[in-house]
C-alpha cells in the first residue's frame, strides 16, 4: 500500500469510539469520532468534503476505498471489483480521488459516491498513476511515463489528461486543486520544491522560501497553499499567497517540527512534533494560533495527524487518523466544532481565542 502519509503501521481489531470534549476557552465543543470499524483491521481518513470523509479502510487484509459520513455506520465502500487494494485521498463531498490497483498496478481513480462508478483515470502509456486530490472538476495526481513520474491533472476521465510536469524537473507531484490552480512538488537540480501551478506546465511558480533546503504545498483553498519547508533540517508548516516571499512560517512555539497538509478558508491543519510524539492540530494562519488536536482524544493514541478540513454552513470537520497503541492499529479519526452564528457568544469567544493566540 503505497504511498502513505501516516507514519504508523496496523493491525488488529477493536470497537470504535465517540466522545465529547469541550473547548472551555472557546465555548465551543470539539466532538471527536472515531470512524473506525468494529470489523477493520486499520483505516485512515485522508480527505475531507463537505460533511463528508474519505480514505479507506481493511477488511480481511484488503484496503478498500471508504467513504464516511461522520460516523463508523455511515461508511460507504467503493473498493472497484478487479482491484486488490483500493485508496480515497480526497473529497469533495460529490467526487472522489484515488487509486485503485487493478493486475498489480496502481491506477489513478475517480468515483462519484459507489463503488459501481468508479473511473480508471491511468492515461495511456502510463506504467503507474495515483490521483490525491480534487476540487471543481479536477482531479490532480501523477502518472509515470517514459519511466518519470509526472505531475499532472484530469477532468473526470483518462483521455483529459493534461501533464504539469516542469521544464527541467526530474520527478513532480501535484497533490491538490481548488478546480483552477494546482499545488504539489517538483525536483529541480536535486532539491524539492514547492510547486503551484494554473493549469500547465508553463504555468509553474516556485514556492519554496529563500531560507529553506526543500518544500512541498499540499493542499490549497483560495488564493493560499500550505505544506512544509525544511529549514536547518527540520520541517515547518508553511502558508503562503502565491508566492515563495509570501511565506508563513507556522511552527509552533516548542515544536521540532510541522507540516500542514490541508486548508479551508482560513484554517489550516496539519501535525507538530513534541516531545517526539506527532499531535494533530489547527492553525488559523498564524503559529500562535495552534490548536492541539489531540487533546480531545482519548487515553491509548500515542500520535494523530490531521490530513483534511472542510466546512459547511453548521460545522468545522478535521479528518485524519491516530494509532491507537492499545489496539496496535491506525484508525481513522474526525473532530467536529460548530460554526457559531455570526454575532453569537460562541463566535465572539472563538475571534477572542484566536486574536489572543495571535497577539502572544
Amino acid at each position: 500500500m503505497s504511498p502513505k502519509f501516516p507514519r504508523s503501521a496496523a493491525a488488529l481489531a477493536a470497537v470504535s469510539t465517540m466522545i465529547t470534549c469541550i473547548a472551555p476557552s472557546a465555548h465551543a465543543a470539539w466532538t471527536f469520532i472515531n470512524l473506525n470499524s468494529p470489523l477493520s483491521d486499520a483505516s485512515v481518513a485522508y480527505g475531507a468534503g463537505g460533511a463528508q470523509q474519505g480514505g479507506y479502510l481493511v477488511l480481511d487484509s484488503v484496503a478498500r476505498a471508504t467513504v464516511w459520513s461522520g460516523t463508523p455506520d455511515s461508511s460507504i465502500d467503493l473498493h472497484p471489483a478487479v482491484a486488490s487494494a483500493s485508496f480515497v485521498y480526497a473529497t469533495t463531498g460529490s467526487q472522489q480521488a484515488g487509486y485503485a490497483r487493478v493486475s498489480g498496478a496502481d491506477r489513478a481513480s475517480y468515483w462519484t459516491g459507489t463503488a459501481a462508478s468508479w473511473v480508471d483515470l491511468n492515461p495511456t502509456g502510463a506504467t503507474r498513476s495515483i490521483a490525491y486530490g480534487a476540487g471543481g472538476a479536477q482531479q490532480v495526481g501523477f502518472a509515470r511515463l517514459g519511466g518519470v513520474t509526472r505531475a499532472g491533472l484530469w477532468s473526470g476521465s483518462a483521455g483529459s489528461w493534461v501533464e504539469l510536469h516542469p521544464a527541467g524537473s526530474t520527478q513532480s507531484v501535484a497533490y491538490a486543486t481548488n478546480g483552477a490552480q494546482q499545488v504539489g512538488s517538483a525536483v529541480i537540480s536535486g532539491s524539492l520544491r514547492a510547486s503551484l501551478w494554473t493549469g500547465t506546465a508553463a504555468s509553474w511558480v516556485d514556492l519554496t522560501p529563500a531560507s529553506a533546503s526543500q518544500a512541498q504545498a499540499r493542499g490549497i483553498s483560495g488564493s493560499q497553499q500550505v505544506g512544509g519547508a525544511t529549514i536547518s533540517g527540520a520541517s515547518r508548516a508553511s502558508l503562503w499567497s502565491g508566492t515563495a516571499d509570501s511565506w508563513i512560517d507556522l511552527n509552533p512555539a516548542g515544536a521540532s517540527a510541522s507540516f500542514a497538509y490541508a486548508i479551508s478558508g482560513s484554517i489550516q491543519v496539519g501535525s507538530a512534533t513534541f516531545n517526539d510524539a506527532i499531535r494533530a492540530g489547527l492553525w488559523n494562519s498564524t503559529a500562535d494560533s495552534w490548536t492541539d488536536l489531540s487533546a480531545y482524544l482519548p487515553a491509548g493514541f500515542s500520535s494523530s495527524e490531521a490530513l483534511a478540513v472542510s466546512t459547511d454552513a453548521d460545522n468545522i470537520y478535521v479528518a485524519g487518523y491516530g494509532f491507537n497503541a492499545l489496539a496496535g492499529r491506525s484508525e481513522a479519526l474526525l473532530w467536529v466544532l460548530p460554526v457559531p452564528a455570526p454575532g453569537s457568544a460562541g463566535a465572539l469567544a472563538l475571534a477572542a481565542l484566536f486574536a489572543t493566540r495571535r497577539r502572544r
